[in-house]
């Protein structure tokens, strides 16, 4: 490896805590990733990781070194899309998470155009709805939607949308529509697995909490769209979840009288680093994809 590829291993090494870890995220042999290491280490005359049973941790001087290598790494990345001609686009590897089903409807579809104006660049899409570790996975964009846990994330917000209590028609029929909260306690509904039992509307300032319950719970988007969509029940969920849904009326908004808190999408990079060039553009690709241009 070059002193290039060297740095990145470093800070591979340092991001993940093991050898095997970087090498995965570089694609590359474990010796490899290695031998580089302890290159590196000669080189400067100092060691710059703590080997043990328990794992690796940078030394005093590999911390110092990774901070300089780190930003380093990033002003190369800049560098290197200053310099080149703006037709080229990007370049190299993009890692991008995000929930699975907003990615499957909001993302995907425009990727093709993302990555015609970046032919030479390639992006690994990580889709999970759980809230992924971005530096040992080796993230550069996380695409959440929701209130942020994390308080020291560095995160953008990308967009607002609205949330509604969903069914479809055929559900509605055969329980009946509600037409107040409170009789939402007798319909069956549909949440994921940490749900907690009560669901709160607001109208004319006054907030109003019903306790609710259904038969099924998922761990995933995609399960409730499906159960929804099979007539199951009803829930709330953003309207980008069921936007094609809502549009043809495969889907109706009940209680349209009564408001829900909106729903925020940021993206998050990982703590500690700059947000590299690459990670930046998709984010607002991503944008101006939800905003329909």
């Amino acid at each position: 490896m070059d002193r290039f590829q060297a740095l990145t291993a470093f800070v591979r090494v340092v991001d993940t805590g093991s050898f095997s870890a970087a090498a995965r995220l570089l694609h590359v042999g474990q010796p490899a990733v290695s031998k580089t290491v302890a290159q590196l280490e000669d080189r400067l005359g100092v060691r710059l990781l703590n080997r043990s049973t328990h794992g690796l941790s940078p030394t005093e001087a590999g911390l110092r070194f990774y901070e300089r290598a780190t930003a380093s790494l990033q002003e190369a990345d800049e560098a290197e899309l200053a310099a080149r001609d703006a037709s080229l686009g990007l370049s190299g590897r993009l890692r991008v998470s995000a929930a699975t089903t907003f990615a499957r409807l909001h993302v995907v579809p425009h990727l093709p155009r993302f990555l015609a104006d970046h032919p030479e660049l390639q992006v690994d899409m990580i889709l999970d709805d759980r809230v992924i570790d971005l530096v040992a996975e080796g993230v550069d964009l996380s695409l959440r939607m929701g209130t942020l846990n994390d308080s020291g994330a560095v995160a953008q917000k990308l967009a607002t949308g609205g949330r509604s209590l969903l069914a479809t028609p055929a559900y509605l029929k055969r329980a009946g529509e509600p037409k107040r909260p409170a009789d939402l306690a007798d319909h069956q509904v549909i949440a994921g697995s940490q749900f907690v039992g009560a669901w709160a509307f607001t109208r004319d300032g006054t907030e109003v909490s019903v306790q609710v319950s259904g038969r099924a719970r998922f761990s995933a988007a995609e399960g409730i769209r499906a159960a929804v969509l099979a007539g199951m029940g009803l829930t709330i969920a953003s309207d980008w979840m069921f936007a094609d849904e809502i549009a043809s009326g495969v889907v109706k908004r009940v209680l349209t009288d009564w408001t829900l808190p909106s729903i925020d999408l940021w993206a998050v990079y990982p703590s500690g680093r700059l947000a590299s060039a690459k990670a930046r553009q998709f984010a607002s690709f991503v944008q101006g994809a939800l905003a329909g241009h």
